[in-house]
């Protein structure tokens, strides 16, 4: 158990970090280059300084979409890719919180600009959000799914 939350910690920190730590380099090294790739092309530390600076309309100025859309892809798999080389591929549908939740903070980018309940959360707070809302939802899923199994 040890050895998976600690390469979820790891890959949530970058995605990559916990494969180089397992040795597994090819993939590691892929993982982080698309990471700096998409994290310039999208802009993505300017907005999440702007976004914790209170900025929010200057970051959904700034963000490049098209590239931050690609984000919660990578960054999901990156996590469940980590935790399933540290073991976690022994229970059953552990695949589905992560694509749940790299489904539901894509979605949660594409609506970052707009007004939501009065408030305009922004491409770096309303992702997160939806985060947590789409493992919810992949949890309550996979748990269907092995009731039916």
């Amino acid at each position: 158990m040890e050895k998976k939350v600690e390469a979820i910690l790891w890959s949530i920190a970058l995605p990559g970090f916990a494969q180089l730590i397992s040795r597994s380099f090819v993939t590691g090294i892929l993982l982080i280059a698309i990471e700096l790739i998409v994290n310039v092309q999208g802009n993505l530390n300017t907005l999440i300084v702007l976004s914790f600076q209170g900025h929010t309309q200057e970051a959904v100025q700034q963000a490049d979409y098209l590239w931050i859309m690609f984000y919660p892809c990578l960054y999901f798999f990156g996590i469940w890719d980590a935790y399933r080389t540290a073991g976690g591929d022994e229970k059953a549908y552990m695949a589905i919180p992560f694509a749940s939740a790299a489904f539901i903070t894509t979605i949660g980018v594409a609506y970052s600009s707009h007004t939501i309940l009065g408030v305009t959360f922004g491409p770096i707070f309303l992702p997160i959000l939806s985060s947590f809302i789409g493992l919810a939802l992949g949890f309550a899923a996979r748990k269907i799914i092995m009731t039916l199994d």
